[in-house]
């Protein structure tokens, strides 16, 4: 109740609510009480997954950062048994992922940044295309569906009116997606800010 009193408030004030959700009950009642994104959802079951098409929620599963935690975690002190937890919840997240994809569930690119250095965020990508969505899934995840998911019209594709936030790269990412991870250009809202060669 207390949950969707807060939605309900948000829609009046046309904010949109997320809700920071691992467990399956906290995101099955998260999404019952109208929430649009659930950011993480690691532990979502069949009726999760059945709630979320039902109403529409968006899920945002950082799903890279295993990988990383168990690349860096030990040097960077991470206990033994942190890592084990991380390994094993990991697993979990990641085939709810592929399980949730199939069903058809609206999914978001979500990082969870700050686990892992900025600037390594366009590592989730290959890792979103390993558990089933194809490249081009994957890129619409942090575009035009991430557009939609915010309730924004002013970005998510490029077409006039809209800000002229884009990246560049050599080659096609559509086949393959881990030339995101080497941006060779950036602009931002119409101004080029990095260009391969040092500008």
């Amino acid at each position: 109740a207390e949950m969707k009193a807060a939605v309900d408030e948000a829609q009046m004030w046309g904010v949109k609510v997320a809700a920071h959700a691992h467990g399956a009950a906290g995101i099955r009642e998260a999404i019952r009480a109208g929430v649009g994104t659930i950011e993480h959802a690691s532990l979502i079951d069949d009726e999760g997954i059945r709630l979320a098409k039902q109403y529409g929620a968006w899920l945002s599963m950082d799903i890279y950062n295993t990988d990383y935690t168990q690349s860096e975690g030990k040097k960077n002190g991470v206990l033994e048994d942190n890592l084990r937890k991380d390994r094993e919840l990991g697993d979990i997240q990641r085939e709810n992922f592929r399980r949730a994809h199939q069903a058809g569930v609206k999914m978001v690119f979500g990082t969870d940044a700050g686990i892992y250095p900025h600037g390594d965020n366009a590592k989730q990508f290959a890792v979103m295309v390993r558990y089933g969505m194809t490249p081009t899934q994957a890129i619409q995840s942090a575009t035009i569906s991430a557009a939609e998911a915010l309730g924004r019209s002013d970005i998510g594709t490029i077409e006039t009116g809209r800000f002229a936030d884009i990246v560049g790269v050599r080659g096609n990412p559509a086949q393959d997606v881990t030339l995101l991870e080497r941006v060779a250009f950036v602009m931002k809202d119409g101004v080029v800010v990095v260009k391969e060669g040092g500008e």
